[in-house]
């Protein structure tokens, strides 16, 4: 009896509609179901998944069962809420929590974290899926441990970090200082306030390119603003959680649109770098090679057996880029809140002048 004839025959009885198996509630059934695991072993779903799955005994790192994501995942100080979950726990040597399927493992005593900084049992870093689409897992920072990774580090360390061509590249840096300091000048006398990180990530960024490609950029003018912004694009999507990471399951819908970005910024890098190598190619075509290039010489001077592709070029670059520029900015700006908070530093260092 189809529910309008039954109510054209019963009025007054109100049509209750049977209960059916739809989708949200198998969801939500499945949603409880994983709950359930979180809270039946130490550190989670994902490693209840782990000891489940490995045939041989391992030894159960204490740490919550259910960790939740707004205290790990929000907020200016993660670090402090896993201190505190660890010490809550008794973990501080170690502790192992879950998000979603992915394992983690915390350690909140020096000696501890330095063993597993310096042990090749964790060199592979686990590939974000934008670091893939941004290339990094072509380059040193998420390249899987093992000879092409050996190879890269040792090329970075012979020819980028060297003292003979850091020494080499000291008159540009005090170029750059100078120009920061000016910078700072003319938006304190123009605004009377100013935003001292994206001063000193532009000059980071041109110390970088330098060193890199053998070019500087004038600040917040030109060029360097287009590529100032694509190594911000580059961090913001690298800095974000993608929940496709940690649930497989999500990774075809990409909720957030982090694979459609990464995939907009690529194009984009490709056409930079690579129109920087080609002119590297064209002036080494009719000038012969430098006797005290760049790195991107330097990777085209590589031996047959040493050589990379271009794609591969191309990522080793952009990283060198991308990494570089962040990591100085936020060193020297740590240094002179240091300064700020400490004057003492300050007139220690003009007395040692």
């Amino acid at each position: 009896m189809s529910p309008e004839f039954h109510l054209l025959l019963f009025p007054d009885l109100v049509y209750i509609q049977p209960l059916t198996l739809t989708f949200q509630t198998a969801l939500c059934f499945f949603l409880l179901v994983l709950g359930f695991l979180f809270w039946l072993t130490p550190g989670g779903l994902a490693w209840a998944l782990y000891h489940k799955a490995s045939s041989s005994a391992h030894a159960v790192i204490p740490g919550p069962s259910f960790t939740g994501f707004s205290g790990l995942l929000s907020g200016k100080t993660p670090h402090r809420v896993l201190a505190k979950l660890a010490q809550s726990h008794r973990a501080k040597s170690l502790m192992a929590f879950s998000i979603g399927l992915t394992r983690f493992i915390i350690s909140s005593e020096p000696e501890t974290a330095k063993e597993i900084l310096c042990s090749s049992a964790f060199g592979d870093r686990p590939v974000k899926e934008s670091a893939y689409e941004l290339l990094f897992h072509r380059a040193m920072g998420f390249a899987p441990y093992g000879e092409y990774w050996r190879n890269l580090r040792r090329i970075s360390s012979t020819h980028l970090f060297c003292p003979r061509r850091i020494n080499g590249f000291e008159g540009f840096r005090s170029e750059v200082g100078l120009k920061m300091v000016k910078r700072l000048n003319f938006l304190m006398g123009e605004m009377g306030s100013v935003e001292v990180k994206k001063v000193l990530h532009f000059g980071s960024l041109n110390n970088v390119m330098m060193t890199v490609f053998g070019k500087s950029y004038d600040f917040f003018e030109g060029d360097g603003v287009h590529l100032e912004e694509l190594v911000s694009e580059g961090y913001e999507l690298l800095s974000i959680f993608n929940w496709s990471d940690h649930f497989p399951v999500l990774g075809w819908l990409d909720l957030q649109g982090v694979r459609r970005r990464c995939k907009v910024l690529v194009t984009k890098v490709n056409a930079f770098v690579g129109k920087i190598i080609e002119e590297h190619k064209m002036k080494r075509t009719f000038e012969g090679k430098a006797l005290v290039g760049d790195f991107v010489d330097v990777l085209l001077d590589l031996e047959e057996k040493d050589k990379l592709s271009d794609s591969d070029m191309i990522a080793v670059l952009w990283e060198m880029i991308f990494r570089g520029t962040d990591t100085v900015a936020i060193l020297l700006e740590w240094i002179l809140a240091r300064m700020v908070l400490h004057p003492d530093i300050q007139a220690k260092g003009s007395i040692a002048k």
